[in-house]
């Protein structure tokens, strides 16, 4: 078993662990979550001996193998499929002898080193590692390809599969998912889930965590505290642990009791009225988690997009490719405000392609693109934070996109995003990728797209930023095209799949468990249509009507939510008004007239709130009969 024995650790003059107490059983599969910065990756270089403990005692056998994901690949002529060989490396110490002994005619050895290479099941390594490969999304070809040959992200695919040909005891895991399309990471859960060693993985996918750990490991105020379950139970515990410390969970409570508020005045409407049912849904996932995520540094929304048209961007009968040869052909896609399309598809498929054809960094080949006349579209791609000026600030790069906002407002905005006090003012240049992606999503959101394209957004941000940014795009007013492998994510920030595969990309009928199902072969789930000609007429012909009854009821959707701003606001003016005459120093002698003043103030914002809440129900009844009716 691996034993943390009051252990403590400085990086610098910063303190990650203090007297930690820890211990990890063979075979337990532990996922290792904590804030930026608090230390996980520096508790694997401890274990792997790279860095010592200033403290304490960290233990564990001293014949466990260890295997670990490398981050460097060297450029070299060896293929793929040798280069995974090399992850055994007792194997590959035995290959190497017995190639020796061949060349030298050492009959006498080589007998002895097939015996070993038998012994250690050595004669099916070749075909352990093309599997493994082929798991992580590897053609027969490319797995006789050079590793040179192979890009950025590929080669971290490579180093995770050799990673995993290691016959070890322990297995670390560094954001294994992060280089990972949606297939090969449902391959790799399954992998790891009949892994016979001790797992130790840091990841920021919540469904991968789900899946595949026995335990979380959760480090906070320098110490870590070992939770029995999945990351789900862990969220459902640490919330309960919260909730007894009530200066922390105040702050939830509050917004608790906000929305509560709102279901209970219009309880007579709430099983009608679209807006009261979002907000009981909204109640529903914040009594569960929240208290788990209360001291959260990332608190933003999205703004009302500048402008909105129907359809906002269209796609008629569109190609694209490269060279002038087609990736995906006839393209048909029509996107209105509260569209949410969430992209699925094999790597190499054309998911990328799709969006820079969207977001008009790519022409069509063949058809047309229609955009909406002054649409602004906000599009995040991981090269895009590679394009953020190394020497200028955050302020200043929200400066530049309004020079007419004020530096206090510049900071305001950027606290939402986690870039508090001094750290807005300093250069980009050494922020992390986590730190460059919510700054560029920062910048889009200030510039109020009324289409999001999001190009695998969570890829660098943690927990605690993936949850404010999917609680923010709930609430997002425009249209929304997203590529991600963090299922949880997807499942609540998109409304509908499609599937890009084959050249062709088209509405997925099902969900995501189902294209699980398809993509690990174990059932047929139809991707596009029903076979029968005539049910895949019947399901166009709905998609197209639904999309026709979302033009048509979009200006009212639009009225229903101008009301509903209007009585938030005036709910706010009265709770701040209703705190100043809390204030029991307003009732003496001289402060007469304030406290008249006030009171007068109540008076009218109640009227105003009683007439704004007469204005949400008549737009909200308008709305449900305009929606009976198309039914």
């Amino acid at each position: 078993m691996i034993n943390f024995s009051q252990l403590s650790l400085r990086r610098g003059p910063r303190l990650l662990f203090e007297a930690a107490n820890l211990v990890i059983h063979p075979g337990q599969r532990i996922g290792l979550t904590g804030a930026n910065g608090t230390g996980k990756s520096s508790l694997f270089a401890m274990i792997r001996n790279e860095i010592h403990a200033d403290s304490g005692d960290l233990t564990f056998p001293e014949s466990w193998v260890i295997a670990h994901v490398a981050q460097e690949t060297p450029a070299v002529d060896t293929t793929a499929i040798d280069y995974v060989l090399q992850g055994d490396a007792e194997l590959s110490q035995l290959l190497t002898q017995l190639a020796q002994a061949e060349q030298n005619n050492d009959g006498h050895l080589q007998t002895q080193l097939h015996d070993k290479i038998g012994l250690i099941d050595g004669y099916t390594g070749r075909s352990r590692a093309a599997k493994l490969l082929h798991g992580l999304g590897f053609t027969a070809e490319q797995q006789e390809h050079p590793v040179r040959t192979f890009s950025g992200g590929w080669r971290m695919r490579l180093n995770l599969a050799q990673a995993l040909m290691c016959r070890s005891d322990l297995l670390l895991l560094d954001e294994p998912t992060n280089h990972l399309d949606l297939e090969a990471v449902y391959w790799l859960e399954e992998w790891l889930r009949s892994y016979a060693g001790t797992l130790l993985v840091i990841s920021h996918d919540r469904e991968f965590l789900d899946r595949v750990v026995t335990h979380i490991a959760h480090i906070e105020q320098q110490r870590i505290k070992l939770y029995t379950g999945n990351y789900s139970d862990f969220e459902i515990a640490r919330a309960e642990h919260l909730a007894n410390q009530q200066s922390a969970y105040q702050k939830q409570q509050s917004e608790i009791a906000h929305i509560r508020d709102f279901v209970n005045r219009f309880k007579a409407k709430a099983t009608k009225a679209k807006q009261a049912q979002s907000r009981i849904k909204a109640l529903e996932r914040m009594e569960k988690i929240a208290p788990a995520h209360v001291d959260s540094p990332f608190h933003f929304s999205f703004f009302e997009p500048r402008r909105l048209t129907t359809p906002i961007l269209a796609l008629d009968k569109a190609s694209v490719g490269y060279q002038q040869t087609p990736l995906i052909d006839n393209i048909k896609l029509h996107l209105a405000p509260g569209d949410r399309i969430g992209l699925l598809g094999p790597n190499g498929a054309g998911k990328s392609t799709l969006i820079k054809l969207i977001a008009g960094e790519l022409e069509p080949l063949s058809g047309k693109r229609r955009e909406g006349k002054d649409i602004v579209i906000g599009y995040f791609a991981q090269h895009q934070l590679e394009q953020l000026r190394p020497d200028e600030s955050a302020m200043k790069h929200l400066q530049r996109l309004d020079p007419m906002a004020t530096e206090q407002d510049c900071r305001n905005f950027l606290g939402g995003f986690g870039f508090n006090g001094d750290t807005g003012l300093e250069p980009v240049a050494p922020f992390s990728g986590g730190e460059k992606a919510r700054l560029v999503l920062a910048l889009l959101v200030y510039q109020r797209p009324a289409l999001l394209l999001l190009d695998e957004p969570t890829n660098h941000l943690d927990l605690e930023m993936r949850l404010a940014l999917t609680m923010a795009l709930q609430e997002y007013e425009g249209a929304l095209v997203v590529v991600s492998h963090d299922r949880y994510f997807l499942r609540n920030v998109t409304d509908a799949l499609w599937l890009v595969a084959d050249g062709k990309a088209a509405a997925f009928e099902g969900d995501l468990d189902d294209y699980r199902q398809l993509r690990l072969g174990r059932e047929t789930v139809n991707a596009s249509a029903d076979k029968s000609p005539a049910a895949n007429n019947g399901k166009k012909l709905d998609r197209q009507a639904a999309a026709q009854q979302r033009q048509k009821l979009q200006p009212l959707r639009n009225q229903v939510k101008k009301a509903e701003q209007v009585l938030d606001k005036q709910n706010a003016e009265l709770a701040k008004i209703e705190l100043q005459l809390a204030d029991t120093t307003l009732y003496e002698a001289a402060n007469k007239e304030k406290l008249k003043d006030l009171l007068q103030q109540q008076a009218a914002t109640k009227a105003a709130l009683e007439q704004a809440e007469m204005d949400w129900l008549e737009a909200s009844e308008i709305l449900e009969n305009a929606e009976t009716a198309e039914v």
